[in-house]
């Protein structure tokens, strides 16, 4: 990773450090750089000593709270910005691949779409994640925990991304040029496959197969969306290839941590849209 001038402050700050950011801290943590996090204070003074700055806020119902309250100190800064945003700005594409090039604000995520072109127009690197799976997150979880279940949606195909891959793109994303980069594995896959290769893992039976008219509407939202991620661009600009291609090696991997006490009393999993 380049350097930068040294400033007084922070090597990295984060604001609202959730699942992902949190495991980007502790990266960076570990190579000696001086990480610090804000949750929702207003503390402009951390903003301008910063050499990098990363936001894992999603946004609220006037938009995204992070911006609003320190848009201009972070436009000022002129430092390293980078954001977490979600795929879901692309919508709906009917299963279609869907690469940076492509329309957002379409889906059902308009205000993450409004933040994510935001964030772009300072100059941030925003990286555009589907869904993320890890350590206390992940399928393997949700079934020992008796909370999976598949749904009678044929077709509907999404992408994911295990965490740690996540960490190693926002860490390749310092030398990159600002711009949006899809953060994606390479097999987009129909969640009811992703389940049962899980269930086979922990050799247990299928959850059950609900009608998406059966789902709390979250859910069934999100399983009226159909879209794959193209990954293509953040390899060749970021020079950024996923350790785990497919939700089979990122699972397997996961097994083989996985010890027979925490299968049998599984972390809750996590459930905020904050990354």
């Amino acid at each position: 990773m380049a350097t930068r001038a040294p400033r007084s402050g922070s090597d990295l700050l984060i604001f609202g450090p959730g699942y992902t950011a949190e495991r980007v801290a502790a990266a960076v943590e570990a190579l000696g750089w001086k990480v610090a996090r804000i949750g929702r204070a207003d503390l402009y003074r951390e903003i301008g000593p910063a050499a990098r700055i990363l936001s894992s806020v999603p946004p609220d119902d006037e938009g995204d709270p992070v911006l609003r309250r320190h848009g201009a100190a972070l436009a000022a800064s002129g430092a390293w910005l980078g954001y977490l945003s979600s795929t879901g700005v692309y919508g709906n594409t009917g299963g279609a691949w869907v690469d940076e090039s492509a329309a957002t604000g379409t889906g059902r995520r308009s205000l993450r779409a409004a933040a994510d072109a935001d964030w772009l127009s300072l100059g941030a690197r925003v990286f555009r994640l589907p869904g993320i799976y890890g350590p206390g997150r992940s399928p393997l979880d949700r079934i020992a925990a008796g909370a999976a279940y598949r749904v009678d949606a044929p077709g509907q195909v999404f992408s994911r991304i295990h965490v740690d891959d996540i960490v190693s793109a926002v860490l390749a994303g310092f030398d990159a040029p600002p711009g949006a980069y899809n953060i994606a594995d390479d097999l987009p896959a129909a969640q009811n496959d992703v389940i049962a290769y899980a269930a086979q893992l922990l050799g247990v039976e299928l959850p059950p197969l609900l009608s998406p008219d059966a789902l709390p509407p979250a859910a069934r939202a999100f399983y009226a969306e159909n879209r794959r991620i193209s990954n293509g661009k953040a390899k060749r600009v970021l020079g950024w290839t996923p350790r785990h291609r497919t939700y089979r090696q990122g699972l397997r991997a996961l097994s083989a941590q996985t010890s027979p006490a925490s299968v049998s009393n599984p972390p809750s999993a996590a459930t905020s849209d904050q990354r």
